[in-house]
């Protein structure tokens, strides 16, 4: 075979980054997409602003969000006020280390007394540990 160019002692070293990109490109379609979905699912609260907001602190807690149409969200999930004994046992059943704590947001449109209501069932119930979460003002200590 005097005409052929391959030699087969000779060493390939070229690399074909083609398919490299073609995977890489639907990899970050599919991350964008996703991205964008996760973001929508969020509950839309503005909280009220404080200087003395500790962002620091965590521990294992009930997150208790209230919009400003006044429903109700325990952990990203809809309830209502009447659910909540019932969740509330369920959550203490559960091998957790430590008390059960909450943390509450509302929006701050929400009326007062369903912050109220809301603090006065969950301290009714077991739970004397909670916080108000607020956004922290810039500059603030």
């Amino acid at each position: 075979m005097a005409g052929s160019s391959y030699d087969s002692d000779d060493e390939i070293t070229g690399i074909n980054v083609t398919p490299l990109v073609d995977v890489m490109l639907v990899l970050l379609i599919i991350f964008m997409v996703t991205a964008t979905y996760i973001v929508n699912q969020s509950i839309n609260v503005n909280l009220p602003t404080a200087e003395t907001s500790d962002p620091s602190a965590q521990s294992k807690n009930l997150a208790f969000v209230i919009d400003a149409k006044n429903q109700l969200y325990l952990n990203g999930q809809p309830i209502t006020f009447d659910d909540l004994p019932r969740l509330i046992a369920e959550e203490k059943s559960k091998d957790a280390p430590g008390p059960l704590n909450a943390l509450i947001s509302a929006d701050k449109t929400t009326p007062h007394g369903s912050v109220v209501r809301l603090i006065d069932m969950v301290r009714k119930h077991g739970i004397t540990d909670f916080a108000i979460n607020v956004e922290a003002i810039a500059g603030g200590q």
